[in-house]
Parts: structure tokens; sequence; C-alpha cells
């Protein structure tokens, strides 16, 4: 296993993340505690969750991932060995079961999550705390217009990293990072950190794939110029560049079967593309899966690659894929479909 170092801190994290959105959700508690412990087995020390997950969010479940994680920890005794990494969620419409009903990145909101999130690991500190979306109106989560629009409640960016420093000084938390955010929110953080001497942005958690290459386009300078690397999610374009949901298949199970909100998956274009990804895969004798997380393992912008599972052998054959080369045919071949049809699924 490989490790780097995580922005500017102290932290080496293992190039690949286990990624756990599903742990109460499609797996068990018993089926979460199996995947852990296989991912450290193979030398991964590094966890992402989120207070929101599993995925999709809801009410009742609402938790669970950390509670696996932590009933894990517990059991193991392995707290030292693992770099734990959590989300807080900021302002948005559909998470009104979350504390009063409308959570915002401010000192108040950050600080019950924070609180929350260390009871249900069952740890006295996170050592990598990421803001899970930008509290301002800004393009995520598959939007490509931008509209300029300033929500008259939004939090400024310097009140969310003085509420985040408060929590540094206190041990609860050891580093902070972004998710699904802008090259614009990204510079702002960095130099309102620079400035008043507030926690630096160690890392950005964005969606790269083959299907959505999109973090090159600005962010990509920004991660290697200042230290702040990619923790790659959704390297898999939402399990779809396996290749199991192409001609309209749809698996007992899988995610996109049970699940509706992952429609960027669908489009015709994207649709399109990933099959021409598959063919490409195997006209090469390669795993289109693991093509695909070989893909975004080598690029030099990321730090952490996270991967997810639903079952073991799953887990087994995404852990395989990191130790894969990839030629230069199959590169040429990768850029070739990327300029045909690219960022069909942003």
């Amino acid at each position: 296993m490989e490790y780097r170092r995580l922005g500017r801190t102290d932290i080496e994290v293992s190039r690949i993340c286990l990624g756990t959105m599903t742990f109460g959700e499609q797996n068990t508690e018993a089926e979460a505690h199996a995947q852990l412990s296989l991912a450290v087995e193979r030398g991964i020390n590094f966890l992402d969750a989120a207070e929101m997950y599993p995925v999709p969010p809801k009410p009742e479940t609402q938790g669970l991932t950390e509670r696996y994680i932590g009933s894990w920890l517990k059991a193991t005794g392995l707290r030292d060995r693992i770099v734990i990494a959590t989300k807080v969620v900021g302002s948005s419409r559909d998470m009104s079961h979350f504390r009063d009903g409308k959570p915002r990145l401010d000192r108040a909101n950050i600080r019950a999550a924070v609180e929350g999130s260390l009871a249900r690991l069952g740890t006295d500190r996170i050592d990598l705390y990421q803001l899970h979306w930008p509290d301002r109106k800004t393009t995520t989560f598959g939007q490509t217009t931008y509209r300029h629009e300033i929500d008259p409640e939004e939090v400024p960016i310097e009140a969310t990293l003085e509420a985040l420093a408060e929590l540094v000084r206190e041990g609860k938390i050891r580093a902070v990072g972004l998710s699904n955010e802008t090259p614009w929110g990204t510079m702002r953080f960095l130099a309102l950190a620079e400035r008043y001497g507030l926690p630096r942005v160690a890392s950005i958690q964005n969606a790269y794939s083959l299907v959505n290459r999109t973090f090159e386009q600005g962010l990509a300078e920004v991660a290697l110029r200042e230290d702040c690397g990619l923790l790659a999610y959704s390297p898999l374009g939402g399990g779809t560049l396996s290749g199991k949901y192409l001609n309209g298949a749809r698996p007992e199970g899988a995610r996109m079967t049970l699940f509706k909100r992952f429609t960027r998956y669908d489009r015709p274009e994207a649709v399109d593309a990933t099959g021409r990804y598959v063919a490409l895969a195997r006209e090469h004798g390669l795993d289109p899966a693991q093509m695909a997380l070989a893909f975004a393992h080598r690029q030099p912008f990321v730090t952490s690659t996270i991967i997810g599972a639903t079952t073991l052998d799953q887990l087994e054959s995404d852990l395989a894929a990191f130790a894969l080369p990839l030629d230069e045919t199959v590169l040429a071949g990768i850029e070739a479909i990327h300029r045909a049809i690219p960022n069909p699924a942003p």
C-alpha cells in the first residue's frame, strides 16, 4: 500500500480510502465490520464517512454509518491506526431532519455536528473534518450552469473557518477539508486561512471518473500548486463504469436499481461514453471497473481514491485495480473517448 501526506498536515493516508455510505442501508453492521477489517488487512488506514450517511439520506437511518464504524473501532481497538474523515451538512432543502431544520455552516451547527459525529464514532477526535458542500449557492451535484445568486443567510467563509479553528484548538478535529467545491471557493478558503491564521484546507473531495473529469479544468492546478489534493469520490461513476447497467440492465440489489438519485449517469451521452470505455477495457483484456479505478489512481493531483462496495468480492476486485498498469495504448484510447464525449456525467 502506498501512503501520501494529507495536504500540509502531518497525517499520512493510504492511496485508497474506504467509502462507507452504504453502511446502514445496503450493508448491515456485520457486513460493514467485515469490509472495514478486510480494508485494514490490505493496508488501508483511511475511512470516509459523513453525518448524513447512509445514502439515500433519511431521518430514520441518519448516523448509522458512523455508528457502525464506531462499533467496529470499539470491537477491534484499532482507533490509533485509522485516519477518520467525516463531513458536516450545509444549507439544503433536503436536510430538514438536521438540527433546527435549517443547517448552515455556522458555529452552532458545526459544533453540534462534530459532537454528534464524535459520539457516534466513539472517539475523541476526527482526523479530517470536511464541509460536505458549500453553504453558498453554486454548482454542485451535477449542475453545469452557474447563476450568480447571493443567499442572504449564507455563512461567510471566514466565519466557517473560525468555527473550525475553535474545534482544532480543542483537539476535536485535526485537519479540515472541502467537498463538492469550486476553484473560487477553494482559493477563497486558502486565502482567508493564510490571512487570518485559520486552519488551512488539506483536501478537496469531489467527484472524479472517466465520465466526469471536470476537476481537471480548474481544481487540478489548485490541488497541485496549493498542496490540497483530491479525494476522488465516485471513481466508478456510481458503479456504471463496471458495465453492469449497460443495455438497460438493472441487477438486483445494485445502487441504481434501488435508488433513483443518480440520474446524471443515465443521460444518453453518459451511457454512450460508458459503453465505449467498457468496450475499450475488454478489447485490452481488462476488467472495466479496474481500468476506471486505475485511471483515477494514477492522476498526480489525487491524494486518495475513495472506493465503496456492498460485498467483499466487490471490495477485493476494487483493491486489485490499484496494482493495474495502464499502457500507452489504453491511455490513448481513453483520451480519444474523452475528446469525443467530454464529461458526460458532471
